[in-house]
C-alpha cells in the first residue's frame, strides 16, 4: 500500500486542534452500536472514568530557565527507534471503523514513525498488515489450542514483527453492558482474520441480551492461562516479550523473572475488571518493582501530549494509545490516524519545552504532585 500524507482532517468545518476534536467527529460518523463497542467499558464504567480522572490528578512541577530551543521526542522502544515514546495499542476488528481497517491504521503509524501492535483478533491478517511496511509488534491472546498459539508466534516471526505482546488480563471478556444492551454482533463482512475458522462464526450470531464478540472470545480464549503457560510462551520465541495487563507490582516482578523485556501497566482501558486501579496510579509501583530490569509502558486513558509527559515523569518508558487512533481512523483512514499521532507529537514537544525538558530523559526527572501532596 502506498504511503499517504497526513492531510488535515476537517471536522464539522474546522481543523482539529486536539484529539478530542476527532472523538466528536468519530461519534457523529459511526453507528451507535459500533461507537458503544469502541467507547464503552465494563460494568458501570467506573474504571473507564477513573482512568481519566487519575491522569488529570497528576500535576507536573516544571523547571524554568532551561535554555532549550528545541525538544527531542525520539525514543528507544524494545531496542528500536521511534519518533515518539508511543506505540499504537492492539485493538480488534478495525474494519468496523473504516473499510481499510488495520491497513490504514498501520499506514498512519508508519507515517508517524511509531510501532503498530497487531491484535490477535484483527480484521486483516498479520500477513496483509505486514505489507504496509510499518514497525509491527504482535499481540497474543492465550488460546485453547496451543498449536494455534505456536502458529501465530511463527507467523509473527515470519512477517518480521519486532516484539510479541501477550495480553494477560482477559481470562474472559469483561461484562460490557453497552454491548449486551445492543446485542452487539459483527457484520458478516468482518472476520477474525488470524483465527479463522475456529469459532469465528459465533461473533456474527446475534442473541438476545448477549454480546456475540464475547461469545466468540469465550470459545477461542482459555481462561486457565497461568504463569507456567507464560513461561512456555517465553520458550517458544526469541522475540522481545511484552506482558500487557499488569497492575500489581508482584506480577511485574514475576514477569521479569520469566524473562519479560517490557511490561504494560494497563487495566485494558476500563474494559475488563470494573473497579480496577487506574493505570497511572499503579505505574510508579510497577516502575519501582521492576527496578530497571525491563521497560515499562502504560496505557488506558492517554489523550494528550501532557498525558504522555505525566507517564514519563512517573517513570514510564512510553505509552500505548488506543481509542484516539480509532477516532482518527473512522474520520479519515490513514491520514486521520497520522493526524492523531501528529497532534500528540506536537503537544508532547510543547509540553516538554514548557516543563523545561530537552528530551525524554529530562522528562523522567520531573517531579509531580498527586491530589495535592507535596512534590
Amino acid at each position: 500500500m502506498a504511503q499517504q500524507s497526513a492531510a488535515p482532517v476537517d471536522t464539522a468545518g474546522t481543523q482539529p486542534v486536539c484529539v478530542k476534536d476527532l472523538q466528536q467527529s468519530a461519534a457523529a460518523r459511526l453507528a451507535p452500536a459500533v461507537w458503544d463497542f469502541i467507547a464503552g467499558g465494563s460494568g458501570t464504567e467506573s474504571t473507564l472514568d477513573a482512568n481519566r480522572a487519575a491522569l488529570d490528578s497528576v500535576s507536573l512541577v516544571p523547571r524554568v530557565l532551561a535554555g532549550i530551543k528545541k525538544t527531542d521526542t525520539g525514543a528507544q522502544l524494545l531496542g528500536a527507534s521511534a519518533a515518539l515514546p508511543l506505540a499504537v495499542a492492539p485493538m480488534a476488528y478495525q474494519r468496523l471503523l473504516h473499510p481499510e481497517g488495520e491497513l490504514a491504521a498501520a499506514e498512519g503509524a508508519l507515517a508517524a514513525q511509531v510501532p503498530f501492535v497487531v491484535s490477535t483478533i484483527s480484521s486483516h491478517s498479520l500477513e496483509e498488515i505486514a505489507t504496509v511496511g510499518a514497525t509491527l509488534w504482535f499481540q497474543l491472546y492465550w488460546l485453547h489450542d496451543r498449536g494455534r498459539v505456536v502458529e501465530l508466534i511463527r507467523r509473527a516471526e515470519q512477517v518480521g514483527c519486532q516484539a510479541l505482546m501477550v495480553t494477560v488480563d482477559v481470562p474472559i471478556m469483561g461484562r460490557r453492558l453497552r454491548d449486551l444492551r445492543n446485542e452487539f454482533a459483527l457484520p458478516s463482512w468482518i472476520r477474525s482474520a488470524n483465527l479463522e475458522p475456529d469459532g469465528s462464526s459465533a461473533a456474527h450470531s446475534r442473541r438476545p441480551g448477549e454480546s456475540a464478540v464475547a461469545a466468540h472470545t469465550k470459545i477461542a480464549f482459555d481462561s486457565t492461562f497461568g504463569w507456567s503457560d507464560l513461561e512456555w510462551i517465553r520458550e517458544q520465541t526469541r522475540l522481545p516479550l511484552v506482558i500487557k495487563g499488569i497492575l500489581d507490582p508482584r506480577d511485574a516482578e514475576q514477569a521479569v523473572r520469566l524473562g519479560a523485556d517490557a511490561v504494560v501497566v494497563s487495566n485494558h482501558g476500563g474494559r475488563q475488571l470494573d473497579g480496577a486501579l487506574p493505570s497511572i496510579t499503579a505505574l510508579p509501583w510497577v516502575v519501582e518493582a521492576v527496578g530497571g530490569q525491563c521497560q515499562v509502558l502504560m496505557d488506558s486513558g492517554v489523550r494528550s501530549g501532557t498525558d504522555i509527559l505525566r507517564a514519563l515523569a512517573l517513570g514510564a518508558d512510553g505509552v500505548l494509545v488506543g481509542r484516539p487512533v480509532l477516532w482518527g481512523l473512522s474520520t479519515a483512514g490513514a491520514p486521520g490516524v497520522a493526524q492523531v499521532l501528529s497532534l500528540l507529537r506536537t503537544e508532547l514537544e510543547e509540553a516538554l519545552l514548557l516543563a523545561g525538558c530537552a528530551d525524554l530523559a529530562a522528562a523522567r526527572t520531573l517531579r509531580s504532585v498527586v491530589s495535592g501532596m507535596r512534590p
